[in-house]
C-alpha cells in the first residue's frame, strides 16, 4: 500500500498514530453515556492524557463517527456504537462497490457476445497468437492463472533477479494458485543460487509447494499451463510473448521442459558444497562454450549472467589453466579431461 493511501485509511478508520489514545477517549465517552458539554481537561484526568491528545482523539473520532454532536448544541457530544459508525461510513463505498461490478459485467457480457465470431486457435490450426507488449503479457498471465486448475511450468533464464515488489506480487499469485492444488515448477540457471532476492522468493515459494530446479543451460523463457496455453518470448525490443494454443506443439513445448527438469539440480538451502558443485559445472560449461567458439556475450546469454560476470568467470579459467588465450584454454581442458561429460 502507498504511504499516501495508507493515510487516506488512517483517516477513514481510526486506524494508525493515536489509535490508542481513541480507544481510551471513547472508552470515557461509552462510561459517561449522558450528552452533556465535554471538557477535555476532565476527560485528560480521567484516561491519564495529555489535554492536547484527548482534544485530537476527540476530532477523530468526531472524523469517524464514533462520536457525535448531540442534537443542535455543538459543544455536547454523544457516543455512536461501533457497529452504525462503520455502517454509515461503508455504505458509500459498498455502493460504489456495487456499481463497479455491475460495469465489469457489463462490459464482461459486451466482450462475450463478440467471442463466438473469433475463431478458436485449436480447431482452426492456427494456434498462434502474438501478444506485442508486456503489459498485455501480465493481464494474459494474469487472467489465466486464475483459471488455471492442475500446473503451472516455467523456465525462467537469468539468475532470477527481480525486483522485491515484484517477486511480491508473483508470491502472491503462486500462493493463490497452489492453495487450489495448483502444482508449480520452475527452472532457473544455475546463476540464481547466487543471488539474494532469488534465494529468499525460492524458499518462501517452496515452503508453500513450490518446485525449483537448475540447470546450466536453458534455451529461453517459456511458461506452460494446463499444458493447454504456452507463452514464449516474442522477438522485439517491446518484451511481448508468443502465445500458443496448438495442443501438439503444446505437448511438445512440455516434453521438451519434462527433459530439462529430469536433467536439473533441485534448488534448496545451498550448502558450500553444493555451491562447489554449482560453480565446477559452471566452469565446465565454460570451458566448453569456449571451445565451441562462443563470445562473451553469447556465453554469458547462454548461462543467465551479466557479461560483466561472464568475462570474470573467463578470466578466472583462463588463469587456472595458466593460458594466455581461448585456444590455449581449450587444448589444456581437453588435456586434463575437464570437457568430458
Amino acid at each position: 500500500m502507498e504511504k499516501s493511501d495508507q493515510n487516506v485509511t488512517e483517516r477513514r478508520t481510526g486506524a494508525g498514530q493515536g489509535h490508542e489514545s481513541d480507544l481510551s477517549v471513547y472508552a470515557w465517552f461509552a462510561e459517561n453515556r449522558y450528552p452533556g458539554a465535554h471538557d477535555p481537561a476532565v476527560v485528560a484526568q480521567a484516561t491519564g492524557l495529555p489535554p492536547a491528545g484527548v482534544t485530537a482523539a476527540i476530532e477523530r473520532l468526531l472524523d469517524t463517527g464514533l462520536l457525535a454532536p448531540a442534537g443542535a448544541r455543538q459543544e455536547t457530544l454523544r457516543v455512536v456504537s461501533p457497529d452504525s459508525a462503520y455502517f454509515r461510513r461503508a455504505a458509500p463505498v459498498e455502493a460504489e462497490i456495487r456499481r463497479r461490478q455491475d460495469d465489469i459485467a457489463r462490459m464482461r457480457s459486451r466482450f462475450d457476445d463478440f467471442s463466438p465470431l473469433f475463431p478458436d486457435s485449436r480447431e482452426s490450426g492456427e494456434g498462434i497468437e502474438v501478444i506485442p507488449t508486456l503489459a498485455e503479457v501480465r493481464l494474459l498471465l494474469n487472467r489465466l492463472g486464475e483459471q488455471c486448475t492442475t500446473e503451472v511450468v516455467s523456465c525462467q533464464p537469468g539468475g532470477g533477479a527481480r525486483l522485491p515488489e515484484a517477486m511480491s506480487e508473483a508470491l502472491v499469485r503462486d500462493r493463490a494458485m497452489l492453495e487450489r492444488g495448483v502444482r508449480i515448477r520452475t527452472i532457473y540457471h544455475h546463476t540464481a543460487r547466487f543471488n539474494g532476492p532469488s534465494q529468499a522468493y525460492v524458499a518462501a515459494a517452496s515452503a508453500l509447494g513450490a518446485e525449483y530446479r537448475t540447470t546450466h543451460e536453458l534455451a529461453g523463457r517459456i511458461i506452460i499451463m494446463d499444458r493447454e496455453t504456452a507463452f514464449l518470448s516474442a522477438a522485439g525490443p517491446e518484451l511481448g510473448a508468443v502465445v500458443i494454443r496448438e495442443p501438439s506443439t503444446v505437448a511438445y513445448l512440455y516434453e521438451m521442459f519434462e527433459l530439462t527438469w529430469g536433467q536439473a539440480t533441485p534448488f534448496q538451502e545451498s550448502t558450500g558444497r553444493e555451491m562447489e558443485a554449482v560453480a565446477r559445472e559452471l566452469h565446465r560449461t565454460i570451458l566448453r562454450l569456449l571451445a565451441d567458439g562462443l563470445k562473451d556475450e553469447a556465453i554469458a546469454r547462454r548461462l543467465g549472467m551479466s557479461l560483466r560476470t561472464a568475462r570474470r568467470h573467463i578470466a578466472e579459467i583462463l588463469e587456472r589453466l595458466g593460458a594466455d588465450s581461448r585456444f590455449q584454454a581449450g587444448v589444456a581442458a581437453s588435456r586434463a579431461g575437464l570437457l568430458d561429460t
